[in-house]
Parts: structure tokens; C-alpha cells; sequence
């Protein structure tokens, strides 16, 4: 079959199966990414049936979808609400780090990977998912909980740790110098620090220059603009998402309203095809050989990620339900964490058995994640329930 015949019917193919997946979902009452995930895994490598037509696009629609999901979380925010969150959170950001990024590290080491092995996999313990916090917080309507800032603050702050953590990796995996990696990390610095300043000071300008009362303009101005952002980030060694969130908090008023309304269904197709393509990418056939491991790694990260959420809303004054869905909402691990892995596994300064076990454990967590998120409030309600107290019987009085 044609090359371009074999893309169009793989990607018709798929973009009709996700939306009877999501149509499942929606009748069950749960999310529907960890069906797009396990959607993915049957028909990708190593699957029933081997997709690639629509490999370079499904790629680019994916990353294009992390971009969208971060830029519409960002839109629910100001630039002053984010630098309150950071200064409030960063303690719980701190914490966030050094609870989950030691499991990792520790597991690389009782495997006898070395100091680089330990670094790459508590990297990848340590990174919640951005792109399905920030769907499932959407999919269950938590938007404007209480909790969502302070999530979205650990988030950020995740982000920005992997500002500083992916130019020091690439340095050691590439064997640089002390001195070039310090050049690598200052120079992600410096991109952050402007992207934040420009939000601040001159987010307002920033909505002018793309607002228009014609939606197809205002749609191809904000999507370009997006996408532009988020290169640039990339280019400069910072992560994509971190350049659309920041782009998201430095559009404000009318122009953030009009442009969530416009840019929602585009989030919801691309976002989908992002975690059909992690999926696809995965082969079933490597997961069973450490598959115990990471079950392990799964259920002792899932736990510290709780107790981050549960410790920050803490501090925050929310309630008890509230600060288990916020610890519920960071135990996802996906894009990130197979960004690290893939990064270690390519330069050969780890053994390919380390990719194996970062697929099953994001897959576990990516899965686990959402479920999570969905059902972490009617369990807490449930074990909160006092039992009534039984009738008294009314005293007889003597005759």
C-alpha cells in the first residue's frame, strides 16, 4: 500500500477507536487515559498489530498534545498566582524531590547500575506527569478545587527542577566537563527566569498581540505562538511544557477565556493520540522479565507521592478529602520519565535493561495514576464514615 494511503487509514483507524474509548470511559465514569494506554500497548511493538504509517506523525501529534494540555493548565492562572503558589509550595517541591527520587536511585543501585544508572532512574521516579495530571484534573471537573494550586505549584516546580536535572544528565551521560554542563544549567536558568518575567510584566501585552474577534485568526495566533514558545524552550534545553505553561500564565481576562474555549477540542484529540503513542511504543513482551520490580517501585512512589499532596494541601488549610486528591493527582509518571530513560538507554552509559523497567513502571503508573485520582474520594469517604450510634431505649420509669 501507498505510504500516504497506509498513514491516512492507520490514523482514521485510531482516532475512531479512541473516541469508542472514550466513550467507554465516559459510561464507567472514569478517565479515559488508561484505556488510550492499553489501547496503544496491544497495537504497537511487539502487539497484535504493528502500526507504523503513522509513526513521524503520531510523534509530533503527541508532543503537540503535552504542549496544548500545559498551555490550557496555564490559562487557568496568573503569572502573580503562580509566584505565590511557588513561594507557598516549595518546601512541599523540596520534599516532593527528595521522596521520590531516592526509591529510584535506591533501586539502580541494589541492581548494581552505578552512580549514572541511579541518577537516570531517580529521575524517572521522581517526575509526575504534567501532561495527565493535567488531563485527569480536567476529565473530573477539579479545576477549581482547592487543591488544584497546589498541585499545579508541585507540578510547576517538578517542571523546573527538570529545567536544571536534563542539561546536568545530558552532561554526564555525554561525558562533558564540570564547566560545560554549569553552561548548559545556567543557560536553562536564564530562558526560565525571562519567560517568567516577561509573563509578569508584560502578560498583558502578550494578550493583545494575540487577541482578534476573528476566531480562525485568533485560533492560528495562539496555536503558532504556542508551538513557537515551546521550540524555543526546547532548543534552549528547557523543557516544551515548562515554555507553554508559561506562555498559558501570561495570557490573561478575556483572551485566556476565549482561547480555552477555542483551543478544547484540539487539546482533546492530540492529547489522545499523545498517550496512544506512548503505548505504541511499548513492547508487552519486555514488561513480564521486571515487571515484579516495578510493582514495587509502583506502590512505594505511588505512597510518597500521596503523602507530598496530602503534606502540601496540609499546609494549605484544605481538608482531608481534599489533600488525597491532591496527592492522588501526582502519582502519574509518562512523558518525562520516558524522556530520561530514553536519553540513558541511547548514549550506552546504561544497560538496556533500566528502559525495560522505566516502560513497565510509567505504564503501571500511568495507568494507576488516573484510577487513582477517580476513586481516591469516595474511599477516603468511606473508611471517614463514623458509624451511628444506636437508638437508646427510653428508661422505664418506676410504677
Amino acid at each position: 500500500m501507498d505510504p500516504l494511503a497506509l498513514a491516512l487509514v492507520e490514523l482514521g483507524a485510531v482516532v475512531f477507536c479512541l473516541g469508542l474509548l472514550a466513550r467507554l470511559a465516559g459510561r464507567i465514569g472514569m478517565s479515559p487515559i488508561p484505556l488510550y494506554l492499553l489501547g496503544g500497548l496491544a497495537f504497537g511493538a511487539g502487539g497484535l498489530v504493528k502500526l507504523d504509517g503513522m509513526h513521524e506523525f503520531a510523534h509530533l501529534s503527541g508532543e503537540i498534545g503535552v504542549i496544548l494540555l500545559l498551555l490550557m493548565l496555564g490559562l487557568e492562572y496568573t503569572a502573580s498566582e503562580l509566584v505565590t503558589g511557588l513561594r507557598r509550595s516549595w518546601q512541599a517541591g523540596v520534599l516532593d524531590f527528595i521522596m521520590n527520587f531516592i526509591p529510584g536511585a535506591g533501586i539502580a543501585v541494589l541492581l548494581g547500575w552505578g552512580l549514572v544508572g541511579a541518577i537516570v532512574m531517580g529521575g524517572v521516579t521522581y517526575i509526575s506527569s504534567s501532561g495527565i495530571a493535567a488531563k485527569v484534573i480536567t476529565d473530573l471537573g477539579r479545576i477549581g478545587n482547592r487543591e488544584t494550586p497546589v498541585v499545579l505549584s508541585i507540578l510547576v516546580f517538578e517542571d523546573l527542577a527538570m529545567a536544571i536535572y536534563l542539561p546536568i544528565l545530558t552532561a554526564i551521560l555525554a561525558g562533558v566537563g564540570f564547566l560545560g554542563g554549569l553552561q548548559t544549567v545556567g543557560i536553562a536558568l536564564a530562558v526560565v527566569t525571562v519567560i517568567l518575567v516577561i509573563a509578569l510584566k508584560h502578560g498583558h501585552r502578550v494578550s493583545q498581540a494575540i487577541h482578534s474577534e476573528n476566531s480562525e485568526v485568533f485560533l492560528l495566533n495562539v496555536l503558532g505562538l504556542a508551538l513557537l514558545v515551546a521550540g524555543i524552550a526546547s532548543a534552549l534545553q528547557v523543557s516544551a511544557a515548562v515554555g507553554a505553561f508559561m506562555l498559558g500564565i501570561a495570557i490573561s481576562g478575556a483572551t485566556a477565556h476565549n482561547a480555552t474555549r477555542i483551543l478544547e477540542p484540539l487539546r482533546d484529540l492530540f492529547a489522545a493520540i499523545f498517550f496512544v503513542v506512548f503505548g505504541l511504543n511499548t513492547d508487552p513482551r519486555s514488561i513480564p522479565p521486571v515487571l515484579g520490580v516495578a510493582l514495587l517501585l509502583a506502590v512505594l512512589t505511588a505512597a510518597t507521592k500521596i503523602l507530598t499532596g496530602f503534606w502540601a494541601a496540609k499546609r494549605a488549610g484544605i481538608a482531608v478529602p481534599g489533600r488525597f486528591r491532591a496527592g492522588a493527582a501526582l502519582i502519574a509518571r509518562g512523558e518525562f520519565s520516558i524522556v530520561i530513560a530514553g536519553l540513558a538507554v541511547a548514549s550506552g552509559a546504561v544497560p538496556h535493561e533500566l528502559a525495560a523497567l522505566a516502560t513497565a513502571y510509567v505504564l503501571i503508573m500511568a495507568v494507576m495514576g488516573p484510577l487513582a485520582a477517580r476513586f481516591v474520594e469516595p474511599v477516603v469517604k468511606a473508611f471517614r464514615k463514623t458509624p451511628k450510634a444506636p437508638p437508646r431505649t427510653p428508661e422505664r420509669t418506676p410504677a
